[in-house]
């Protein structure tokens, strides 16, 4: 059940820059109401991060996890980056496509909420988080976020299991 919330929680906060993307878009185009509401759901987004962050590092089981091999994966962002701003290349707010955006960006949440699949998020990054693909001495590989820079294997860490493939680094 966690490790359900958890991922639906990261996707659902990696979505948190399109909102400020959108909100963009629409303010230059006259539409307040939208842009104000699409900063505060970002807004309510980023908190959820730092909350769920900080509920991790203090409440989830820690262990000891040993890192056999190492691989920055801070690098899968830019396809996601893309996505975050394409709304700023269309001419006007009024001309963005609600009826292909909308799925697009759910299809997006359910696909990477329920599968394995690695996912960027922005707002760990903006916080000094690092993602690692890291395999361990049996041979599985996780991601791990982490303020540390790894630089190399061998490493023994604490961290807590966010799912079933995403560790973080709790030690402070």
């Amino acid at each position: 059940m966690l490790s359900t919330l958890a991922k639906i929680l990261l996707t659902s906060t990696a979505i948190a820059p399109v909102g400020f993307t959108y909100a963009w878009v629409a303010w230059f185009d006259g539409e307040k109401t939208f842009a104000s509401l699409a900063i505060a759901a970002s807004l309510f987004l980023v908190l959820v991060c730092i909350w769920m962050l900080r509920y991790a590092k203090k409440n989830l089981e820690r262990f000891n996890f040993t890192v056999a091999t190492v691989e920055a994966a801070d690098r899968e962002n830019m396809g996601f980056l893309l996505l975050y701003l394409l709304p700023l290349f269309t001419a006007s707010f009024t001309a963005l496509n609600w009826t292909v955006w909308v799925p697009t960006l759910l299809i997006f949440a359910v696909i990477t909420s329920t599968g394995y699949s690695y996912h960027f998020n922005p707002l760990l990054g903006i916080m000094k988080w690092h993602f690692y693909k890291v395999g361990t001495p049996e041979g599985v590989t996780y991601v791990l976020i982490t303020k540390k820079e790894l630089r190399h294997a061998s490493q023994s860490l604490t961290v807590a299991q966010l799912t079933e493939y995403i560790v973080i680094d709790v030690e402070e």
